[in-house]
């Protein structure tokens, strides 16, 4: 029974996307995908037939439209977005209006551009005494943010942050950190296009975001991330793998086996 598939690509090479998402794309009969945000060598994994869609030029009524004529006509399609489809995806508005047509659907998860990010840094985002948390948001535009969910709240708990969507903002976004309680020394970093041929990081404080990110043409596609995690520095070392700690598959050693 055809139905459509919603994948994420991964964050922008096209070997990260998963086993499952590439063994989708490669048997679809119709791929729908989200425009230059999507690295294009990922569709060299569809076969010669396949119809292909540029959502970035469609809307969603119409999006929905090439979903339903294929599986009329028994035909397996792909909804191709970038990173996680979960996140910042307006996947459900797509699922509420294919569950009113009876169109059956499933989801096949993507590497996220935040992680894409932390694997090109060797970065650890939750490193003991420093932050055991990753906040993951966006700065308010045309789509609003909850009153609760404000950049300036999350800044408050001095954790490690990953913006999304905020890039054409920085100076606003700079702003609301140090009013919510970062410093303005506080480690950053503007990570573009995070795993893709031409990925760029740069590396500097809070209150430089928008100085930087002007100096490089860097606009759009690009990640912010915000904490002390990013100095890789005075943190402490996890009890997981300490010799006086036991696991349930390791007994603790004494004093005595210590030293």
């Amino acid at each position: 029974m055809s139905q459509v598939h919603f994948v994420g690509a991964g964050p922008g090479a096209a070997d990260l996307i998963t086993l499952r998402g590439k063994a989708l794309l490669e048997k679809a009969d119709v791929i729908i995908y989200a425009g230059s945000l999507l690295n294009p060598q990922l569709l060299d994994y569809a076969k010669s037939d396949c119809e292909i869609y540029n959502s970035a030029t469609m809307t969603l009524d119409e999006v929905i439209s090439v979903m339903e004529t294929a599986i009329a006509k028994n035909k397996d399609v792909v909804r191709l977005h970038t990173g996680d489809q979960s996140l910042y995806g307006a996947v459900r508005e797509q699922m509420d209006l294919l569950d009113e047509k009876g169109i059956s659907y499933d989801s096949c998860p993507g590497v996220s551009a935040a992680f894409g990010a932390a694997a090109s840094l060797n970065l650890e985002y939750t490193l003991p005494g420093i932050s055991q948390s990753l906040i993951i948001t966006r700065m308010e535009g045309k789509t609003k943010v909850p009153e609760t969910e404000t950049i300036q709240s999350f800044a408050a708990h001095h954790t490690t942050m990953a913006i999304y969507l905020s890039t054409g903002m920085l100076e606003e976004l700079t702003r609301r950190l140090i009013a919510g309680g970062y410093e303005e020394d506080t480690p950053a970093a503007i990570f573009y296009k995070a795993t893709w041929p031409e990925e760029a990081s740069y590396f500097c404080q809070v209150k430089d975001l928008a100085n930087v990110a002007q100096a490089h043409g860097i606009t759009k596609t690009a990640l912010i991330l915000v904490g002390d995690v990013l100095a890789q520095q005075c943190y402490e070392k996890s009890r997981l793998y300490a010799p006086d700690f036991s696991t349930e598959f390791r007994k603790a050693k004494t004093d005595e086996e210590i030293n």
